[in-house]
């Protein structure tokens, strides 16, 4: 929800929460260098930096990794690429991937004193299995122990589809964490870790941050690092452009006209993961339920007016015929799929109508029973971005003589007659992963699907393949790379072909920022970690910085 919360225009504009004695001023306590201010618009906090509570300001604003950092940094912009080394200094599955051995790296100390050790990621690992509301990713633990040298975690199924997942857990120390007697209910307000920073000072107006003079990765570069959160996505555009704020990820319409143009030093870079938008079709239900139709639909919508126009080129483009966003799926694609690109093709689409036994009565579409073909488009009610993309695909159907319509619900409406499959269209999201996996299991695995009018998690559509659920269970399964390539090359094709959703965007695991005062940041042209300040790698980014001279 947070996601699509970050992904909608905010409807008024709000005063953000003041932070004072920042722009424009030099750090009291580190020379001549400016702070570092980052900014997200969540609105008030409360001071809470328990990373395992996922409503605490220290998960919401993304803090948590100056302070804890995890096993191993990954970049979902870059899926294929593998993960680097940070408090692991190396590690090891087993052939079926239910063990993972751990060597943690020496040297480290936690910002008390303690040197961290490999008890204290066995201890972590022990603790999100025994306390289900920190295993936010539903890891199936069955042990974690530790030697003097190592740490060895135990998982009751493969693991191959998490491993990243697993080394991106953060790792909390033994000797703070094992004495709280309810660690669901702690605060956590004086959090020790390994990081580059440490807790300084926590206020409504501003969070701040001082070097762990001990780290391990060397001296941090930025003498002070603050959080501002801004009342909502109006507010924080202001500070960024004001100067206030010089890190976030907010939506910004119009980006490059609204904030990238306005000054020199204004930089936005959005890259992508392996998770996407898609228009998914109820194939359980007319008109969806006709292949031809589905294929005819996805030759008529043109995907490059929903990029700028729907979705104001927020989010990136997805045009390629697999679904897959380029560059992050390109490793995963099909010899047979490289570089084709899903274009505008009317005639094309009428005619795969036609072969399929659709007739025309004057420029209105007849389905091979007879009755016109009509479509009912929905998304929540204020979900600006998503509705304006479904008028434009709405329009785009009519140029095939289909009568198209947007309904708005409620929230609570909508997500009730997606999952009960009360519905023809919907624009909807998948979950991001570390392999294509998790796109394609979301819109046509069959091990999620449900009768109409039975709650579905995912494959809201109904779509129904013997072929690609099995696709799917081998991938997560197999120990053999070529039979994973096949496997995905088999789910690629059922989705060129078959077309049980409609691919349409990227969401984006991006950033705006200045540089101004720092520069180093992940660009397109040196995309070394996920730019946004809320994700694993903000310690990777934050001691890469560089101090722009005499700033």
């Amino acid at each position: 929800m947070k996601r699509r919360m970050i992904g909608l225009a905010a409807t008024a504009l709000a005063v953000g929460l003041v932070l004072t004695g920042c722009a424009g001023s030099n750090n009291s306590g580190g020379g001549n260098l400016h702070p570092l201010t980052i900014g997200m618009p969540d609105g008030p906090q409360s001071n809470n930096s328990n990373p395992f509570v996922t409503t605490s300001s220290a998960a919401i604003l993304g803090y948590t990794y100056l302070i804890y950092e995890p096993l191993a940094q990954w970049n979902p912009t870059l899926p294929a690429k593998d993960p680097t080394p940070w408090l692991a200094k190396e590690w090891k599955w087993n052939s079926d991937f239910t063990e993972l051995t751990v060597t943690p790296r020496e040297g480290v100390k936690w910002s008390d004193g303690k040197d961290f050790t490999a008890a204290d990621i066995a201890y972590t690992f022990n603790l999100l299995k025994s306390t289900p509301a920190f295993n936010t990713d539903a890891l199936p633990i069955e042990s974690a122990d530790s030697s003097d040298k190592t740490a060895t975690i135990k998982f009751t199924t493969s693991q191959f589809l998490n491993q990243t997942k697993v080394l991106q857990k953060y790792i909390v120390p033994e000797h703070i964490w094992s004495k709280i007697s309810d660690p669901t209910k702690d605060t956590n307000q004086k959090p020790v870790g390994t990081g580059p920073y440490a807790l300084k000072s926590w206020t409504q107006q501003v969070i701040t941050f001082s070097p762990n003079n001990t780290y391990w990765g060397g001296k941090p570069p930025v003498p002070s690092i603050q959080f501002t959160s801004y009342t909502d996505n109006n507010a924080q555009t202001a500070a960024l452009l004001s100067g206030q704020s010089q890190w976030s990820y907010v939506f910004i319409p119009d980006i490059d006209n609204t904030y990238v143009k306005k000054s020199p030093t204004n930089n936005a870079y959005l890259p992508t993961g392996l998770g996407i938008d898609a228009l998914f079709l109820n194939t359980a239900k007319a008109p969806f339920d006709n292949v031809a139709m589905r294929q005819a639909a996805n030759m008529v919508i043109d995907r490059n007016a929903v990029h700028v126009q729907g979705y104001s080129g927020f989010k990136g483009l997805v045009d390629t015929v697999t679904g897959l966003p380029s560059p992050a799926g390109d490793a995963f694609t099909a010899p047979d799929y490289k570089g084709k690109k899903a274009t505008v093709d009317i005639d094309g689409a009428k005619k795969v109508l036609t072969d399929a036994g659709y007739t025309y009565q004057g420029s209105n579409l007849i389905d091979p029973s007879g009755k016109p073909v009509t479509v009912t488009f929905q998304d929540p009610a204020g979900w600006s971005d998503y509705l304006a993309s479904l008028q434009i695909m709405a329009d785009n159907l009519s140029k095939i003589g289909v009568k198209a319509t947007v309904e708005t619900p409620t929230v609570d409406a909508w997500t009730s007659a997606v999952a009960s499959g009360d519905f023809q269209a919907t624009l909807h999201w998948t979950n991001t992963g570390a392999t294509p996996w998790d796109i394609y299991s979301d819109t046509m695995d069959g091990t999620q699907l449900k009768p109409l009018g039975q709650a579905a998690s995912w494959n809201f559509g109904r779509f129904k393949s013997d072929e690609a659920t099995k696709a799917l269970a081998d991938y997560a399964t197999t120990t053999d790379e070529d039979q994973r390539k096949q496997d995905m090359y088999t789910l690629e094709k059922i989705m060129v072909e078959q077309v049980p959703v409609i691919p349409m965007a990227a969401g984006p695991i991006g950033a705006e920022f200045s540089t101004k005062y720092w520069t180093g940041f992940p660009t397109a042209k040196d995309p070394y970690a996920v730019p946004q300040p809320t994700q694993p790698s903000l310690s990777q980014v934050v001691m890469h910085l560089k101090p722009v001279s005499g700033k």
